[in-house]
């Protein structure tokens, strides 16, 4: 069962998309997460990459963000993002984009993005583009906090090529977030 860990819409069931195309961050991770960014989220804009449910870009605004963008290409994980933006009641802080990740970037019309969530299917290098493309956006600079959920064995050796610095590393069992920033 996925829900919202903390905040406002806090233990709202959150619904999830059937078979294996995506893989929700889950509930203990998510927290870990969260509690690792806790003092960035409040009043913040955020977007979640790879939406998939909206788990994460939900979880930010049920903690206090003032603005999510949610972004995925899958016509079926944009409908249940849909539906999960409403049952938890941030239609009018949410911005849902159906689209590949690096052609969004072109659509999200902010001055500043605080947090960005990415979190692709694994080992496929699809955050290695986006990365790239986000390190040139109008929108971000070295206060934006990155963060990619990847596998284990992912490297990200290449990032500093891109201009960001790893600030911190969580590792799981199976899975990691890696946090980066960016220095202008």
């Amino acid at each position: 069962m996925l829900r919202v860990i903390a905040g406002s819409a806090r233990n709202l069931k959150l619904k999830s998309l059937e078979g294996l195309d995506t893989r929700p961050t889950l509930d203990r991770i998510k927290e870990t997460l969260f509690n690792i960014l806790q003092t960035e989220t409040y009043g913040s804009v955020v977007v979640d990459f790879f939406a998939g449910t909206g788990s994460l870009g939900i979880e930010a605004l049920s903690r206090g963000a003032k603005k999510a963008y949610f972004v995925d290409n899958s016509q079926a994980a944009i409908k249940i993002i849909t539906e999960n933006v409403k049952h938890t009641g941030f239609e009018d802080k949410a911005v849902i984009l159906k689209e590949d990740a690096t052609s969004s970037v072109f659509r999200i019309f902010e001055k500043h993005v605080d947090m960005i969530f990415i979190d692709p299917p694994y080992d496929n290098d699809l955050e290695k583009p986006l990365l790239k493309q986000l390190s040139t956006a109008s929108f971000t600079d070295e206060e934006t906090i990155f963060v990619v959920e990847a596998s284990l064995n992912t490297s990200f050796d290449y990032v500093s090529e891109f201009g960001y610095t790893i600030y911190r590393e969580k590792k799981y069992k199976t899975n990691k977030h890696v946090f980066l920033r960016l220095e202008k």
